[in-house]
């Protein structure tokens, strides 16, 4: 018999880039027996490990990690075929009477699974979304956001200007099937005992972890990671390569700027992703019971969600230390 959603009990771990997301389910893994869930859509590429912090071969024996590696840099995968993989790789952990991990900071994955959204059936039209960015070069963000509230002023209210990806998969959407994606996504929840810990900490402090995590990366090889990606054959303009570190270090690579100037941009652009990761998760979120890393120490975190696995108790907030968070609290 396969096990109900309401039956499955879920741990997330979600928070911002290079906050510590990866450790914490680490721990939680030597201490009970779970498998991590990818939430992470550069994590997805095969090739593509330093820049997208993936863990190692060794920390996958720990706590072996699924929707990683499976997808090529040339290939594409929507939230439709996320979800229907995430669902399922849930579903089998549980089987196995082990504690899925929903651990990672791609908001959209991580809402949408959560929240239950339903997808629209819309295979991807290159040409149109060719067209899309074309326009968009041409015109800029605002004039593609302008032409989405044409036709469905919800989603133009809802999705930012600045992130062209997702307005043009709206307008694709209404291209495709005729109607608005704001009616056509719907949410229903699919009832796991879900708790959500979110980890994070001061500006200063998260910024800079980023620049020591991004110092890691080159010394680890990023760059010839994706020289050996660029040698391949797999285009600098894919959306795979797109990604934090990968685009920047192209340009260097292909002669556009330097590699100091290459390097400088990464740990800004990272910075900026940051407040996007927020605009996702917010510290005023009441479905997320936040800890500041540098007030909690991270075993006291684990050994509460050890808890939960074993008795799906829950922390609370008051009496665990847990942030409190005001509206707008997040960095900028």
């Amino acid at each position: 018999m396969n096990p109900q959603p309401s039956d499955i009990r879920l741990l997330a771990i979600v928070g911002p880039t290079a906050v510590g997301k990866t450790d914490l389910a680490l721990r939680i893994g030597r201490q009970v027996a779970a498998e991590a869930v990818s939430a992470d859509s550069r994590q997805i590429y095969r090739l593509m490990d330093i820049g997208t912090a993936k863990a190692t071969m060794a920390e996958r024996e720990v706590l072996p990690h699924h929707l990683v590696d499976i997808v090529d840099p040339d290939d594409t995968l929507t939230l439709a075929q996320y979800l229907e993989l995430a669902k399922a790789a849930i579903a089998e952990i549980h089987a196995r009477g082990k504690l899925p991990i929903l651990v990672g900071g791609t908001g959209l994955y991580v809402r949408a699974l959560l929240e239950g959204w339903t997808v629209p059936e819309a295979p991807p039209d290159e040409a149109f979304r060719q067209r899309m960015y074309a326009l968009a070069e041409a015109e800029g963000a605002k004039a593609l956001s302008q032409r989405l509230a044409e036709v469905d002023l919800e989603a133009a209210a809802s999705i930012d200007a600045r992130n062209v990806r997702r307005v043009i998969r709206a307008l694709e959407v209404h291209h495709l099937t005729g109607q608005p994606i704001s009616k056509l996504q719907r949410k229903r929840p699919p009832g796991y005992d879900v708790w959500t810990i979110g980890l994070t900490c001061s500006r200063e402090r998260l910024y800079a972890r980023i620049d020591a995590r991004v110092e890691r990366m080159l010394a680890a090889g990023l760059e010839e990671e994706v020289r050996q990606l660029l040698d391949r054959g797999y285009d600098p303009t894919l959306p795979s390569m797109s990604g934090l570190g990968y685009r920047q270090m192209a340009a260097y690579l292909t002669g556009e700027t330097t590699q100091a100037e290459a390097v400088q941009q990464i740990k800004r652009d990272t910075r900026r992703f940051v407040r996007q990761q927020y605009n996702w998760f917010r510290l005023s979120a009441g479905w997320i019971t936040w800890y500041d890393i540098a007030e909690v120490n991270p075993e006291r975190i684990a050994a509460k969600a050890v808890t939960f696995a074993r008795t799906g108790e829950r922390a609370q907030k008051a009496q665990d230390g847990a942030l409190f968070a005001e509206p707008g609290a997040e960095p900028t």
